[in-house]
């Protein structure tokens, strides 16, 4: 029984945190959108760091843009497939670290799918760069997916069950 309640637990956490991605995104792309970026314009915040607006109609790094006007729906319900794939992933975790991992990637994937149903494209702000090079635009929810991604390969890399 007290396997099942520590998996309740990480599945809890997974959600909180996927939660908490959800909201710092859809959170973020209002006030750019709100208060930053009307009229959009860019806004240097360092010397290697702008805020942008780029809206992304494509898969990831604006790969695919020309989906036609099923694109942000046919991308929305893969992204959704994804995510229930997630969420039963995330049922069996005992661990924290990979639970957290996964709620990284689930809140990310769900906050690109909301921009995609609102504005049939994902609103992407974070520009940074170095010596005129400019990497591909991206949001919190990237940020999400791209982190939780790293953290479940390192999982998968270096953790070791423990024997029996």
């Amino acid at each position: 029984m007290r396997r099942r309640q520590g998996g309740r637990s990480r599945f809890a956490l997974g959600l909180g945190i996927a939660a908490l991605v959800v909201a710092l995104d859809q959170l973020s792309k209002w006030a750019l959108l709100t208060y930053v970026m009307a009229p959009p314009h860019t806004v240097a915040v360092t010397s290697f760091f702008n805020l942008v607006l780029a809206w992304n109609r494509g898969i990831s790094f604006s790969l695919m843009p020309d989906g036609g006007g099923l694109g942000p729906y046919l991308l929305s319900g893969l992204a959704l497939v994804i995510a229930a794939g997630l969420l039963v992933w995330l049922r069996g975790i005992e661990r924290v670290f990979l639970a957290a991992a996964i709620g990284l990637v689930l809140g990310g994937a769900v906050g690109n799918v909301i921009d995609r149903l609102r504005f049939g494209a994902v609103t992407d702000f974070l520009d940074f760069h170095l010596f005129g090079w400019h990497w591909y635009a991206f949001n919190v929810a990237d940020s999400g997916i791209s982190v939780g991604v790293a953290l479940i390969l390192i999982d998968g890399l270096f953790h070791r069950p423990r024997p029996a």
